[in-house]
């Protein structure tokens, strides 16, 4: 098997694969260019498209181009697949700006320096904002046919549980398709990486390119990740795990990974690390603490860099080891109008964005869930007072054993 592929597959990388066989020998004689499709419907991607981000570096490892395509054309219609409504159309100012940030957390990914291995941003409505539709409909409408549209399982779940689809979001698998044989024209790209509710999209991408222009090219799915607690990959009760900085501080960004569950800590070492599989096998009976540890810094440190990576385990381990305040600690302002006016401490933990809902909150106030300053707060009606910030402009509150927020004085 080709050395790429094998890798790709010890990782837990591997689902689904069109013609593996001839894509193994393809590798092994050449180096290709493959692509991943990033929609840009938030200003940053979370963890649960750091999978295909990390297909794009396991490229580049072994020779191969990644192209990145940002979809600002098909992002104007939305992607049926996993959802259950039409996506919100957003204006063209936001599309532009969730581009420009998207580029710049890929680019704390990828190796930029080499030329032959530099990876290749397009913009697929550079091709689709063009289009004229007669000529589209003749010229590439006419190699698919509904039946087999109505067949997808985008499609079908729609259908089956009787939630509308828009022609609109119907012809998203068309576009998709074109965008692959677009990048076969002008980049020679012959591979297509996505996840695997994907399939059909990429399959129909392939299938394209061959009735067009005769040509081979390859498609490859990795599976959809879930915590080991059946959470999708990417969310928490808190939100997603955003890769962009202003949305999630490096601290919390490595707290997410220092609290995975222990089943998940080994497979996610293989996934989200460049740690060797050989290393990562050698350790895996060692302390599952110290291999969290790994996995936050090693994680942390590809993203936000070495320094940001230690940083956080410090200030963890002061807060967590030492009952101190890290000076990392996430931070919020709070602003009292005057000297008397205070802030029940149900709505300071809702200010602090750890929990939501009022009633949860109650209950980890019953439960000795709740701190300020490591004391135990177990009145729902407990007061912080602006007396509270005489000695220090700050106070650290406490959800559970594993939340920590600093509380500063506006």
């Amino acid at each position: 098997m080709n050395k790429f592929l094998k890798e790709f597959k010890d990782r837990g990388y591997f689902y689904q694969c069109t013609s593996e066989d001839e894509l193994s020998k393809l590798l092994d004689k050449e180096k290709i260019k493959g692509y991943i499709g990033f929609d840009c419907t938030a200003e940053s991607l979370h963890v649960g498209s750091l999978l295909q981000i990390m297909c794009l570096r396991l490229m580049q490892k072994y020779g191969h181009r990644p192209i990145v395509l940002i979809g600002g054309g098909t992002t104007r219609i939305g992607d049926p697949s996993g959802k259950d409504k039409t996506r919100k159309i957003l204006t063209e100012e936001e599309i532009e700006k969730n581009i420009k940030n998207i580029e710049k957390i890929l680019i704390n990914y990828l190796d930029n320096d080499d030329p032959k291995t530099k990876p290749i941003f397009v913009n697929n409505y550079s091709w689709l904002k063009g289009l004229n539709y007669i000529s589209f409909l003749r010229d590439i409408g006419k190699h698919f046919t509904i039946n087999k549209m109505l067949t997808f399982e985008s499609v079908k779940t729609r259908l089956d549980r009787e939630q509308s689809l828009s022609y609109m979001e119907f012809n998203y698998m068309i576009l998709q398709a074109y965008d692959f044989l677009e990048l076969n024209k002008k980049e020679n790209c012959t591979l297509q990486i996505g996840g695997s509710d994907q399939w059909g999209n990429i399959v129909n991408g392939t299938e394209l390119i061959k009735r067009y222009s005769n040509k081979q090219a390859y498609g490859l799915t990795t599976p959809l990740i879930t915590l080991a607690s059946g959470a999708k990959m990417g969310k928490t009760e808190t939100g997603a795990i955003w890769l962009d900085k202003k949305l999630l501080s490096p601290y919390d960004y490595w707290q997410f990974w220092r609290n995975i569950d222990d089943r998940d800590v080994i497979k996610f070492l293989k996934m989200f690390t460049d740690l060797n599989i050989d290393e990562i096998n050698k350790i895996k009976n060692e302390d599952i603490n110290k291999l969290k540890i790994k996995l936050a810094n090693e994680a942390t440190a590809m993203l936000h860099g070495k320094d940001e990576a230690l940083s956080a385990e410090k200030t963890a381990k002061k807060t967590f080891e030492e009952n101190s305040l890290g000076e990392n600690l996430p931070s919020v302002d709070i602003r009292f109008e005057n000297e008397n006016s205070d802030i029940n401490i149900v709505d300071l933990v809702i200010l602090s964005k750890t929990e939501t809902s009022k009633s949860e909150i109650r209950r980890l106030i019953k439960g000795k869930g709740v701190r300020i300053n490591n004391e135990i707060v177990d009145d729902e009606k407990f007061l912080i007072q602006k007396k509270f910030f005489v000695k220090n402009n700050f106070l650290k509150l406490s959800i559970g054993k594993k939340k920590h927020i600093k509380i500063k004085l506006a």
